[in-house]
């Protein structure tokens, strides 16, 4: 007489677990990259010779400061249109960090003063919240989900190494070209390679002039 109730309590307290945690009913994880980006702005003064040698060595020292590197993009929100000189001294200084100033500045809040140009460095990081999620690793699983920390794995090591994290959002845009012989090589080479059954794998020793064997 007490074997039903206390099973009837086992099977409703299984259940209250198995609602507990991160539910992940498909082979699509619900653990996905998120990208953030934040956007640094500094205005430098110009002149018709450039930015000039002091206002350089704001910059330079600004730019030491964020520790501009690899994955950051340097653009310059001008809308009176900087000349030569100045988008050149800007360039130059970008080259000492190896980057290239970017086509396209981000939008900033405040208007640009004239015989200014405000320099914007963006930085962009990946990360897979919640990871890792053990949650849900041990309760009963009646519905053959997959686990609560699937997918952390792989997309935490996809965010980490990906070299533009905003490509993860909107992708990389291709060049447009397509070399026909590059895009065949792999299939020539298979098809010109000989059967293994006809020796395809044997690879043959070469011996120098002493008779050595490479």
């Amino acid at each position: 007489m007490t074997t039903r109730p206390l099973l009837a309590a086992a099977i409703a307290g299984a259940t209250l677990l198995a609602g507990c945690g991160t539910p992940n009913r498909g082979l699509e994880s619900v653990h996905q990259p998120v990208v953030a980006r934040a956007d640094y702005a500094l205005d430098v003064q110009t002149g018709p010779a450039g930015i000039g040698p002091d206002e350089a060595r704001r910059v330079i020292g600004w730019m030491d400061t964020l520790r501009i590197g690899y994955g950051d993009t340097i653009a310059l929100d001008d809308p009176y249109g900087a000349d030569r000189a100045t988008r050149g001294d800007v360039a130059q200084i970008a080259a000492r960090y190896g980057l290239l100033l970017s086509e396209e500045a981000p939008v900033t809040g405040s208007p640009v003063a004239p015989r200014t140009i405000r320099i914007v460095v963006s930085r962009a990081h990946a990360s897979v919240p919640g990871c890792a999620d053990w949650s849900r690793m041990n309760d009963p699983n009646f519905n053959a989900h997959t686990g609560s920390n699937y997918g952390c794995a792989t997309n935490t090591n996809l965010a980490a190494m990906v070299a533009n994290p905003t490509d993860l959002v909107r992708g990389a845009p291709g060049s447009g070209d397509y070399d026909a012989a590059t895009g065949s090589r792999a299939i020539n080479t298979m098809r010109a390679a000989v059967p293994t059954g006809n020796g395809g794998t044997w690879v043959k020793n070469q011996a120098d002039s002493t008779g050595e064997k490479k």
